[in-house]
């Protein structure tokens, strides 16, 4: 199955946050601090200073000390894209392992035989290619950024 982890959930729920306080139209642009958003969404606060320290260590948000401080985006909220965000926080995308070079320097003891990599190179293409095409400033209209038709499931195949 393919999932975002928590720590992804929370990146970009503190950016769409974060990116309505300060270009949304309802309140006049500030910082946002962690406790703030942490409340907000119900999210762990040491874990989400975590995550905002990540995305302030990779430019998406800048960080201002102080009592009064907080983060705010460091670029607009549309340069900013889900594929950048998630691979700030998990790392290279990636829908099987064969596809990135391993810690460990192994391999797939497949590979030579795989019938299946170049097929699940296209899918994997296709899902980047689409979080890479959103940005956070899709994020915050009310219309949905996709829609997803459900198909018939075929006779004798289970959901």
């Amino acid at each position: 199955m393919l999932k975002f982890s928590k720590k992804a959930d929370y990146g970009l729920m503190a950016l769409q946050h974060i990116a309505s306080v300060q270009f949304g139209e309802v309140t006049h642009a500030r910082v946002v601090n962690t406790k703030e958003i942490a409340e907000e969404y119900n999210i762990p606060t040491e874990l989400l200073a975590k995550v905002l320290q990540t995305l302030a260590k990779h430019g998406m948000i800048e960080s201002h000390n102080g009592p009064k401080g907080g983060y705010l985006l460091a670029r607009h909220a549309g340069a900013i894209s889900i594929a950048q965000v998630l691979e700030a926080i998990e790392g290279p995308l990636g829908i099987t392992d064969c596809y990135h070079d391993k810690e460990d320097g192994s391999f797939c003891l497949q590979q030579e035989h795989c019938t299946i990599r170049t097929p699940l190179l296209k899918v994997q293409d296709s899902i980047y290619q689409l979080l890479n095409s959103m940005t956070i400033e899709d994020m915050m209209g009310g219309t949905p950024l996709i829609t997803v038709q459900s198909h018939p499931v075929a006779e004798g195949v289970e959901r």
